[in-house]
């Protein structure tokens, strides 16, 4: 089986899927992004942009002319000078990958692609505003231009083998960005801890948004039911379905309470949105939130 799954040929063939849906995936997310456009003439703040906001220790990937040699000449290591409008104008996203987002119920989108869409259009809507964007998980830094956006997308959609549930693990964010996370946040809120608690000490802020089908809201399940996960390692056989309903919606709020908390703890905000529901006015509330440096 595993000799099959890597045949070129099936190597190409996904590749293909893959490269065929990023026009789909691109153009929705401009189409979202539009219904936050339509009626600004743009968003980009006022001043020349060389404000001295604060030195940071240089990063892999910064160029050597943005180093400030005198304030280096102090100690040991290299350090870049930024500005409040540089500081002001990164945006950092991550997409939860992960098999479980894979699932939808119906007719309705998978929770990855729902975010995936969000992600692309807030990156859509910080691009157009003379921002830069980027992937908090990939090395590269965050950049602007038409150009960064079909990068963003092309790595949104990759693909491959992935594990049961996601955890972020983000490069070094560049200090006072903003960040969205996007994610079924089911799996160990271990790794999400560190990253926020990590994040917050470089003054990053960002959004959590919690993405759920509305069947793993309701859980909608009675009499004999088998439970499989998205990439079916994991199998449960059960007559009574209905009789665990109370004990799941008890784990969903205790770890929404959980996220919540972690939130309030690091200067983050929270919030969840349902795959039947329309993405434009969660797009409006990430925009209000980071659209605009505070």
């Amino acid at each position: 089986m595993s000799d099959t799954l890597h045949t070129p040929g099936t190597l190409r063939a996904r590749s293909e899927a893959v490269a065929g849906g990023l026009p789909a995936l691109l153009m929705s997310a401009e189409r979202l992004a539009s219904t936050v456009l339509m009626g600004e003439h743009g968003r980009k703040r006022a001043g020349p942009g060389d404000a001295f906001w604060q030195f940071r220790p240089a990063q892999p990937g910064d160029p050597r002319r943005r180093i400030d040699w005198r304030q280096s000449a102090r100690g040991d290591a290299p350090f870049i000078r930024e500005t409040e409008w540089q500081a002001a104008q990164t945006l950092m996203l991550w997409v939860d990958d992960a098999a479980s987002m894979r699932f939808a119920a119906g007719d309705r989108p998978s929770k990855l692609r729902r975010a995936q869409t969000l992600a692309l259009a807030l990156a859509v809507l910080a691009i157009r505003a003379g921002e830069r964007a980027g992937l908090a998980a990939r090395p590269e830094p965050p950049r602007g231009g038409k150009t960064q956006l079909l990068r963003i997308a092309d790595a949104l959609m990759e693909g491959g083998e992935a594990p049961e549930y996601g955890a972020p693990r983000p490069q070094v964010m560049p200090m006072g960005a903003r960040a969205v996370f996007l994610s079924d946040f089911l799996g160990d809120p271990e790794p999400l801890t560190r990253a926020l608690t990590a994040a917050a000490d470089r003054g990053v802020k960002g959004s959590l948004v919690q993405i759920l089908d509305p069947e793993e809201e309701a859980f909608p399940y009675d009499g004999r039911t088998v439970f499989e996960s998205m990439s079916g390692a994991i199998r449960f056989e059960t007559l009574k379905a209905g009789q665990l309903r109370e004990d799941y919606l008890a784990r969903l709020a205790a770890r929404r309470a959980e996220l919540s908390d972690l939130c309030a703890r690091t200067g983050w905000r929270f919030q969840i949105h349902r795959t039947d529901a329309a993405p434009g006015p969660a797009l409006l509330t990430l925009h209000a939130a980071h659209g605009r440096a505070a």
